[in-house]
């Protein structure tokens, strides 16, 4: 049963959660950072225990961002698993599955959400696999797993670089063979750039023009340079996009898993900052690793892994097309035997009032990965 809406950014267009109607969703660990976005209430929600579970949308990582950002599990199935109606603006790059504190929980969400609708074209049959049943079978013996802190373009900060090589330790420890392999050789963002420009052109275009004034102008700034992106060059990033799912798919001929961040910093400032410093402007030099994944359509999901700076750091765990039961039971094995690496999240501001400054009270607290 659905209680609430959570806040977004408008139509999800960015990895923060802000808008002209809802003013700033804020990071529970710090109220000066973000949750990430575009599913930033939903995390909020989920992590502030607000409710145990919450609907995550995810076309370019507005799942696994805030997961990453806030520090709960959030899981983007392979497209068309779970069924979407009305469409998204984004088209076949548009996911949606769960947000939730743990990953039986997370398995327990997707069996209530997957399955077809025939209002959704692209939606596929019923895979028959109960995920809550079997999520904490699964043994990590002998498989093979690439570790990539870059995904093969981006380097991350060091301390988000530790915490996902410790994982793939512990991924190790567990009986699996991991060995440092990079999916991809290069950036595949000129191909999300152009994909997702012409889709927000065609939601600008299908906007009545009495309400574009009452838009974020954020986003109809971006809507417009949309505008710019020619036939050919759309054709060439389908091309593009295809042979890139492809590539991924020989990829995982010769490994079961991915393991890399989810995001290449802690949480990012809520408010613009004019500094350098990673802000909602410039949100494309920190949004580096999860879209690429939409573009091939693969289950992906992103655990907690470590902290850093007072905020949470996130493992991005990212499977072979429809396999989401080995994303789902390795993560679960992951927190099975990682443990919890932070206490139960407390809403900063009360921490701060009940005992002093909320960073180092929380560090005091934190139980370290062995």
């Amino acid at each position: 049963m659905f209680f609430g809406k959570t806040t977004t950014p408008e139509f999800g267009w960015k990895p923060t959660t802000d808008s002209p109607l809802t003013g700033i969703t804020r990071n529970p660990w710090n109220l000066e950072r973000t949750p990430g976005g575009s599913s930033g209430g939903s995390a909020v929600a989920v992590l502030a225990g607000i409710c145990p579970l919450a609907v995550g949308t995810d076309a370019g990582g507005s799942i696994r961002i805030p997961a990453a950002f806030s520090g709960v599990f959030g899981h983007k199935p392979t497209f068309g698993k779970v069924a979407v109606h009305p469409p998204s603006a984004f088209g076949d790059v548009s996911h949606a599955g769960p947000i939730s504190r743990t990953v039986e929980d997370g398995a327990l969400m997707l069996d209530a959400m997957k399955g077809p609708d025939p209002r959704d074209w692209y939606s596929l049959p019923d895979d028959g696999i109960a995920y809550r049943e079997r999520v904490g079978e699964g043994s990590l013996k002998g498989k093979r797993i690439g570790l990539s802190p870059t995904l093969g373009y981006h380097e991350p900060a060091p301390a988000v670089r530790e915490a996902v090589e410790r994982a793939g330790q512990v991924f190790a420890e567990l009986g699996a063979s991991v060995e440092p392999a990079d999916p991809f050789p290069q950036s595949p963002w000129p191909i999300f750039e152009v994909l997702a420009g012409a889709g927000m052109c065609a939601l600008l275009r299908a906007m009545p023009p009495e309400k574009v004034p009452l838009m974020d102008p954020g986003l109809v700034d971006l809507c417009r340079s949309g505008e710019a992106v020619t036939q050919q060059q759309y054709v060439d990033a389908i091309g593009k996009r295809v042979a890139l799912g492809v590539a991924l798919n020989r990829f995982f001929e010769r490994y079961d898993l991915i393991l890399s961040p989810t995001m290449p910093i802690p949480a990012a400032y809520a408010e613009p900052r004019g500094d350098g410093a990673p802000d909602p402007i410039n949100y494309r030099d920190w949004l580096t690793y999860t879209w690429a994944f939409n573009l091939t359509k693969n289950p992906s999901a992103s655990i907690p892994c470590g902290f850093a700076d007072g905020l949470p750091l996130g493992l991005m765990v990212t499977g072979p097309l429809y396999d989401d039961l080995s994303v789902l039971q390795a993560c679960c094995a992951y927190e099975e035997a990682a443990g919890s690496v932070w206490p139960s999240p407390q809403l900063t501001a009360a921490l701060a009032r009940a005992e002093g400054t909320p960073d180092e009270n929380v560090k005091a607290k934190i139980k370290p990965l062995s």
